[in-house]
């Protein structure tokens, strides 16, 4: 059995007597409370998207509040937990706060202040799971599949976009690292500010990492391999996050990504240990695409829909073969090497079979030479429309040289102005 959400307080306390004179003031207040004597049976009915607080008394025979803490984060990261202490156990119960409790009260309560305390924490949990509630029913529209990882990824990303701490990203390139980073900004109360791109081996003075965190003020940096800064510039990075996490003064937050594991930088002295040690509190991992085979169909399918209603085409018919086929492709390009085949796809070029070829012309309307000069011109527009008029992407993905493909655009008076989105 777990809670459900009328229950808005979890009360934990060995002695009897101080856990019904504290649940009968709660009661009296109005608070639909859940007592336990035993924290091991509160753990059991604790699930990550309830919408209370746990108030426990840090004491306890059968499991201290400081591991009580440990055991209700691991179930959900940023559940608020108010821990009890005796008077003089001041030393105890910031400890419990550094290990992730919101806040404590003395012995004896003061009912005026644990009311008021519990006010402001159960509304700002009762905001956080109601912003759950809607990114779980946006999400998967914005980060598609269907395999466990990909389940795995969307419920970190719903955790850490409502929390406001710096995360780890690891992942190859291409595999979706920069839409789940943009998505944790998104989806997060920072949403408002700036986001800003960096890469690490641009910073390569003190100075440059200043003007961005004064840029991104309230808002997200996404940096890219961090352990590419200059060696000073990472020591003012560390100085700052540890200023930070000192003050609770959470200005900017960082969202760092590494293509391998930060372990590999930090063994090669590439990666100072203090800035690994900050950075490396809340990561998750984003594996390749031909881990996640389950995912392949649905996201080629997504590209190739929004290809076509960009080109005003109708979707074309994909056969069971071909997808059996996307579907053995090894991907060393990840998700954005299915995107570009896909983008192909929908323009007439089929990519990844036994031998690449375009599809045939269906309506034999019309002289051969015409024929083919149609056919040529409307592969050009299309790739034009799809890349937004950018020559060295067209000509990149036709094959063509950038001079024959000006000389093609001529004859067929083509003008990449046209296809430039605004």
């Amino acid at each position: 059995m777990i809670l459900g959400d009328d229950v808005q307080v979890v009360l934990i306390d060995d002695d009897q007597h101080v856990l019904d004179s504290s649940q009968h003031l709660l009661q009296l207040a109005g608070y639909k409370t859940k007592a336990f004597l035993d924290p091991h049976k509160a753990l059991q009915q604790i699930h990550s998207n309830w919408s209370g607080v746990v108030l426990t008394d840090i004491y306890m025979p059968t499991m201290s509040g400081m591991d009580l803490i440990d055991k209700v984060k691991e179930i959900s990261p940023h559940l608020p937990i108010i821990t009890i202490t005796g008077h003089g156990d001041i030393e105890m119960a910031v400890e419990a706060i550094q290990k992730g409790a919101c806040d404590y009260l003395e012995k004896p309560l003061k009912p005026k202040k644990l009311l008021s305390l519990l006010e402001k924490v159960i509304s700002e949990r009762s905001k956080v799971v109601e912003q759950w509630h809607l990114i779980e029913r946006d999400l998967p529209k914005k980060l598609l599949g269907k395999s466990v990882e990909i389940i795995e990824i969307r419920e970190r990303i719903k955790l850490l976009a409502t929390a406001d701490k710096d995360v780890l990203i690891v992942g190859e390139n291409g595999v979706g690292r920069y839409t789940s980073a943009t998505l944790l900004h998104e989806l997060s109360p920072r949403n408002h500010a700036a986001l800003i791109f960096k890469a690490g081996e641009s910073l390569t003075t003190i100075s440059d990492l200043e003007d961005i965190i004064q840029a991104a003020e309230n808002g997200t940096v996404i940096l890219n391999e961090p352990s590419k800064m200059a060696e000073d510039v990472q020591c003012y990075m560390s100085r700052y996050l540890l200023e930070q996490e000192r003050t609770g003064k959470h200005t900017v937050k960082f969202i760092t990504i590494f293509s391998q594991p930060p372990e590999l930088a930090l063994q090669a002295h590439a990666l100072m240990p203090e800035l690994y040690y900050l950075l490396n509190n809340a990561r998750f991992s984003i594996p390749p695409l031909n881990k996640r085979k389950e995912d392949i169909k649905i996201l080629f399918k997504h590209f190739l829909k929004n290809s076509c209603l960009l080109l005003s085409k109708e979707i074309p018919k994909v056969d069971s073969s071909y997808l059996n086929v996307l579907n053995d492709h090894c991907w060393p390009g990840n998700v954005r090497e299915l995107k570009s085949v896909a983008e192909l796809y929908a323009i007439g070029i089929v990519k990844l079979s036994t031998a690449e070829r375009v599809y045939p012309v269906e309506q034999m309307d019309g002289a051969l030479d015409e024929l083919v000069e149609k056919y040529e011109r409307q592969l050009i527009e299309d790739a034009l429309y799809l890349f937004s008029g950018q020559i060295n992407e067209v000509s990149n993905y036709l094959k063509i040289q950038r001079k024959k493909l000006y000389l093609r655009m001529k004859k067929y008076e083509l003008d990449k102005a046209n296809y430039k989105r605004n």
